[in-house]
């Protein structure tokens, strides 16, 4: 017997799980993390082997920390560039692990991008194969009576699972990225095969609930602009998001200090408005956002917190004078 569960709304049947469902009013998987300055390649594996680094990005987000079974996500990615057979690559790998609501998912995958110099601008495509794992916690599940009538029987609702569940499916990353010494920009699209994870309560169970996962858009843009004559840079940003059914769009705009102290601000919208702060430290990129939220959600929760850090190890590049340009990822 097989359930599909169109929206993770059908299964939380409490009010406390049923605020924390949905992400920025958008049914998609993917965080909206307020660094995706940072963290570009989050999103988009066409980034990866962007700088002549090994670059280890680490992110950790704290949403609605006032709420039980509030979404929690945690994320790695780690990425290089080599060259092969005359042609530029990137590769990477990302890890993700999260939990929202009842729902603990993984996701794993291995990125790899082709880069195409054009003087001192470069164009990348990437994909990033993987895999989705996905666990429900139904023993965790509170029935909600229909009736006050104790004596009379509770009908069950199907679709909801009342024990632990769990499945895999495949799952793969595409994007577009290009990049040039004072912006940057990049087109991508996650979960492009929208796959259906068949959560059973062990291998040879014949009862399977479905969850199927949407295909979302990312269209992200930024850059470095130098103010003359001075120890500061202006680098604004902005995402766009969608799933087809909704749609969310952020910016964000970071001033930098003599190359060391960033600070900050952004706006989501309809969602929260976002304060930032953060430290060069040689090779190293610590950053914290703080979200306040602006939709009715602020009279249960006083916002989100979220951490990146990321760090850098330099490669020996024998063409380390040619077509040199200014990194823009790292703040």
């Amino acid at each position: 017997m097989t359930h599909k569960l169109h929206d993770i709304k059908r299964l939380l049947v409490t009010m406390t799980i049923g605020v924390v469902v949905t992400l920025s009013a958008m049914a998609q998987v993917d965080a909206a993390m307020s660094h995706f300055w940072v963290g570009k390649g989050y999103y988009n594996p066409a980034v990866a082997g962007e700088d002549n680094v090994i670059h280890l990005n680490l992110g950790s987000r704290m949403q609605w920390v006032d709420f039980k079974h509030a979404p929690m996500t945690f994320f790695i990615t780690a990425d290089m560039p080599y060259k092969l057979l005359g042609q530029r690559f990137g590769a990477g790998v990302k890890a993700e692990f999260e939990r929202i609501g009842l729902y603990t998912n993984t996701r794993i995958g291995a990125q790899i991008a082709w880069k195409k110099r054009f003087g001192r601008k470069t164009l990348s495509v990437g994909i990033q194969p993987g895999v989705f794992s996905q666990t429900f916690r139904g023993h965790e599940v509170i029935t909600v009576e229909d009736t006050e009538d104790p004596d009379k029987p509770h009908e069950e609702d199907k679709a909801i699972p009342l024990q632990d569940v769990s499945g895999t499916a495949f799952d793969a990353n595409v994007g577009v990225y290009f990049s040039a010494p004072h912006y940057w920009a990049g087109f991508s699209i996650t979960h492009v095969t929208a796959p259906s994870i068949e959560l059973k309560v062990s291998r040879d169970a014949l009862e399977i609930y479905e969850f199927n996962v949407s295909r979302s858009y990312y269209l992200m843009g930024g850059g470095n602009i130098p103010i003359n004559n001075s120890l500061f840079e202006i680098q604004p940003s902005a995402m766009f998001a969608t799933d087809t059914k909704a749609w969310t769009a952020q910016v964000s705009t970071v001033v930098r200090y003599n190359r060391m102290l960033n600070i900050g601000a952004g706006y989501r919208y309809n969602d929260a408005v976002t304060a930032f702060l953060g430290v060069n430290l040689k090779d190293a990129f610590i950053g914290y956002a703080y979200d306040y939220p602006i939709s009715a959600i602020s009279k249960a929760t006083m916002g989100s917190h979220e951490v990146f850090v990321t760090y850098n190890v330099k490669l020996d590049n024998r063409e380390k004078n040619k077509n040199k340009q200014k990194c823009v990822r790292i703040m």
